[in-house]
């Protein structure tokens, strides 16, 4: 039969990356497209006795339904922490368990936004939120990202012409793709405007753990004072990605109708892996893990840029993060973004090209994103001496 799809999906396509997945079977091949946390960082031994354990003395609870808001005693834990490490919490917020911090993004704006309202997000931004936004019928408009964050004039003048836009998505450290972490001076900005608007800020923290250099930044949430912000986390960039827990905290208020809407979607977040994170933080020293994590991406970031500076040539641009697990590259003028990517491919090596991160999907870039978690030492020196190889046949 011929589908009749809903105007939502019939032009929507589907991720780069997620494609990009589909060609890196070939043998020898070095991906940087990945968005993956380093197998390395999965305890894995750790998990394999918390698992045997539930199965033994809490099958029941671990196999049967939940609450919607979230297995308690994992809220409980979360939101201890978010306290202490974040500052993140008041008598008026509520923390919920998702699945996965893209849910939570998802729902925030199916909650807040009618078809045609304006969702203003930075430029690059992370492909999956905008598919979410994409999907729910909200309109897209970017605000050019600078290394201290959001351009605050361009995001004033996107305020002031878009008088229905509901929700400013950011990702204010080591960002997704671009790697840049925002100023505390450029948050408070963004905040007094989205204050003045009256809009939503949705705050995506889930690389806030992997700071590996520098001093860390406070979040919205930690100043938030009129229930504006909508902070979400996860356990994918510190526990597994597989597991799919994400955190959401926000105004109860806000939270009641979210929690509504979850329960349309999926009733409620896989429990067994609730349980698991739950025990993980009681048992295990989480901040132990997570420093470990830390010093992993710091050696792999590091070695990157060291390829970068030795094989690229100097007008080949690129961000230096300090933390996460991306880096942004640009190319100079003059040269084709999609014939670089073609080229790339064929010496086996994949990149994810920039004009997958465009809010506006008509626009141009010569930008692409680089990964360092995933790939290995050697996969990075050797990756990174072809892609300059390339530059260089183009240029």
């Amino acid at each position: 039969m011929e589908y009749k799809i809903s105007d939502k999906f019939v032009n929507m396509k589907p991720s780069a990356i997620r494609e990009i997945f589909k060609s890196l079977g070939k043998p020898g091949c070095i991906s940087f497209a990945a968005g993956n946390p380093s197998p390395e960082s999965f305890p894995v031994e750790e998990i394999r006795k918390i698992t045997s354990r539930i199965l033994s003395e809490e099958p029941i609870t671990a196999l049967q339904y939940g609450v919607t808001e979230g297995y308690p005693k994992l809220r409980e834990l979360v939101s201890a922490r978010l306290k202490r490490v974040y500052g993140i919490g008041s008598d008026d917020d509520e923390t919920i368990i998702v699945s996965g911090g893209q849910q939570g993004i998802e729902l925030t704006c199916k909650v807040m936004c009618n078809e045609g309202d304006v969702v203003i997000s930075e430029n690059p931004s992370f492909i999956g939120a905008l598919n979410a936004f994409r999907s729910l019928g909200a309109k897209l408009v970017g605000v050019p990202l600078g290394d201290d964050g959001m351009d605050i004039a361009a995001l004033e003048k996107a305020l002031a012409e878009n008088p229905n836009a509901k929700i400013i998505y950011t990702i204010p450290s080591f960002q997704n793709p671009a790697g840049i972490t925002s100023t505390l001076e450029n948050r408070k900005a963004v905040y007094a405007l989205a204050s003045k608007y009256d809009v939503v800020i949705i705050e995506d923290n889930p690389y806030g753990d992997l700071r590996f250099s520098g001093e860390d930044v406070p979040t919205y949430k930690s100043f938030d004072t009129e229930g504006r912000v909508v902070y979400c986390g996860s356990f994918s960039k510190i526990l597994s990605a597989g597991i799919r827990i994400g955190t959401l905290t926000a105004n109860k208020a806000l939270v009641s109708k979210i929690v509504v809407a979850k329960q349309v979607e999926d009733v409620h977040t896989n429990m067994f892996f609730q349980m698991v994170c739950a025990k993980y933080m009681s048992e295990y020293d989480l901040e132990e893990h997570i420093a470990k994590i830390r010093k992993l991406y710091s050696h792999k970031a590091g070695l990157m840029i060291s390829a970068l500076e030795k094989f690229m040539p100097s007008d080949v641009k690129f961000t230096r993060p300090d933390g996460g697990i991306f880096l942004w590259c640009s190319l100079p003028e003059g040269y084709d973004l999609g014939e670089f990517i073609k080229r790339c491919s064929e010496k086996n090596v994949f990149v994810v090209p920039g004009t997958a991160f465009l809010p506006d999907e008509s626009e141009t870039t010569r930008s692409f994103r680089l990964n360092y978690s995933m790939p290995s030492d050697e996969e990075i020196t050797r990756g990174i001496k072809l892609l300059a190889d390339v530059v260089a046949e183009m240029r």
